[in-house]
């Protein structure tokens, strides 16, 4: 597995992403956003409790997050047609990329083994990376609450221009 810090490079991926400016589908290529600070916060799965609450609360906070120049990304392994269907029952005004073969989340270091009732098994842990303009990871936060999670993002962007 894949342990990232800050200050290392990004780990480079193209993947399709859904929603704002990619409408129903294109390809993305993070060296594509080279020159402004990227946000990509992963989540386990499209339409949950925990991960519509992040979604929403990125939602409501997308103009001041939106204000400060970053390109903003949830990801999951989710395929396309659950990430048009998810943007669309909540309205979310920014993208979703969608990781079916595991290859960002493996990357990332984000796909591990959880366990609920006893029962393990692996899946996406909710995990937020953001990317200064030049491509280095300038913070990452592990295990993420929703609840909290637009506050954070905002705030590590705002200290990216100092």
């Amino acid at each position: 597995m894949n342990i990232l810090q800050a200050g290392d490079k990004a780990p480079s991926f193209t993947t399709t992403a859904v929603g704002g400016p990619y409408g129903s589908g294109s390809t993305l290529k993070l060296a594509d956003l080279k020159g402004s600070p990227v946000v990509l916060y992963f989540y386990p799965k499209d339409d949950t409790p925990g991960c519509t609450t992040q979604a929403c609360g990125i939602r409501d906070a997308w103009r001041e997050i939106k204000a400060t120049g970053a390109h903003l990304f949830g990801v999951s392994i989710d395929p396309v047609k659950s990430h048009e269907k998810f943007i669309g029952k909540f309205d979310l005004p920014f993208p979703l990329l969608s990781d079916p073969e595991k290859e960002i989340v493996e990357a990332y270091g984000v796909w591990v083994e959880k366990s609920m009732y006893g029962k393990k098994y692996m899946g996406t842990e909710r995990t937020t990376f953001v990317i200064d303009a030049s491509g280095k990871i300038a913070a990452i936060f592990p295990k993420v609450k929703p609840a909290e999670h637009a506050d954070l993002v905002l705030k590590a962007l705002r200290g990216l221009g100092k």
